[in-house]
């Protein structure tokens, strides 16, 4: 049984298991759904799967009653050890968005991807990315649906913004919603060492686009769910609550990234202002934080995303 393993009970049959991703606990999760069929949503890095196979042997279901595994998108931190993990699940169909199951099933581009962003981190934080056999892979389009029965009738949604192979999943009987990025990052007290929960909008590498972040909750919001499942980490109810921030602070985000913004401009610029920005969002909360040092890594990736999107919007005009 893998030191460390939590496991928290969120109601409606679902469970989440703390991938202790990077490490680090509550960054990153992966959930457990319990119809008559049994599906997980996101399953992180291969370093994290035995994580999960403690979580599902916690929880009492052996591996080969997984009947799917769920994914967001294919980030490696939600998807980069489907393929390790795989072999261990004998009955399992990946399900994935159209545009993620070239990927799932050739991951040599996304690991090229990956690289210009963590060079030579990757390997630690990552681990093995191995290919999906293309036979298990199923693509839901926008609108289709998935019924693991017991009331939890799935509805899949393309929500690009934090990336375009992005979809979100409208769980019927949970009157909840698995977004995945696309709602924010949920920072507990576990991973930043604050005693409150904020939300903060993801807007990370690289294909970070505001309107589409914002086009994607007003597709949400209309579904009526109660509660927001993030990747990131934990359940957010009521549902509105992490609608409201994302889209005002995405947006602020953006605002500060393009007013700060100089062609060739290094990424910490960004990521010290969006410092400043928090700290001071906090505080309107009436939270007074010195130390960021629990969000200093996403500081910098969403910088790093804003940059990447204004560089490209640059060189498209110079063009």
């Amino acid at each position: 049984m893998t030191d460390n393993l939590h496991v928290y009970d969120l109601g409606h049959d679902i469970h989440l298991i703390d991938l202790l991703d990077m490490g680090e606990r509550a960054r990153t999760g992966c959930y457990v759904i319990r119809g008559a069929k049994t599906a997980l949503v996101d399953v992180g890095a291969s370093p994290s799967q035995p994580q999960i196979l403690a979580g599902l042997a916690k929880l009492g279901i052996a591996p080969e009653k997984i009947d799917y595994v769920i994914l967001t998108h294919i980030h490696l931190d939600h998807a980069g050890g489907m393929g390790f993990l795989l072999p261990l699940l004998p009955n399992a169909t990946v399900v994935c968005h159209p545009r993620a199951a070239r990927h799932v099933i050739d991951p040599s581009r996304l690991i090229a991807g990956a690289q210009a962003v963590y060079g030579d981190q990757l390997q630690r934080l990552f681990g093995q990315i191995l290919p999906v056999p293309e036979e298990r892979v199923l693509i839901r389009e926008d609108g289709e649906t998935l019924d693991l029965g017991e009331g939890h009738f799935l509805t899949f949604y393309d929500t690009p913004g934090h990336a375009r192979h992005h979809f979100s999943i409208h769980d019927r009987g949970a009157e909840g919603i698995f977004t995945g990025d696309t709602v924010g990052l949920r920072h507990v007290p576990e991973l930043t060492g604050w005693d409150f929960t904020v939300i903060l909008p993801s807007t990370s590498p690289s294909e970070f686009d505001c309107k589409a972040v914002l086009d994607s909750i007003a597709k949400l919001e209309p579904l009526g769910a109660k509660r927001i499942y993030h990747a990131h980490f934990g359940m957010t109810e009521p549902a509105s609550e992490a609608f409201e921030r994302v889209k005002r602070i995405v947006v602020d985000y953006d605002r500060i990234a393009r007013e700060s913004f100089t062609p060739g401009m290094s990424s910490d610029v960004i990521a010290g202002k969006l410092g400043e920005y928090v700290r001071a969002d906090l505080a309107a909360l009436g939270h007074i934080v010195h130390d960021l040092s629990g969000l200093q890594f996403d500081l910098q990736i969403n910088a790093q995303g804003l940059l990447y999107n204004l560089e490209r919007e640059h060189k498209k005009k110079q063009a």
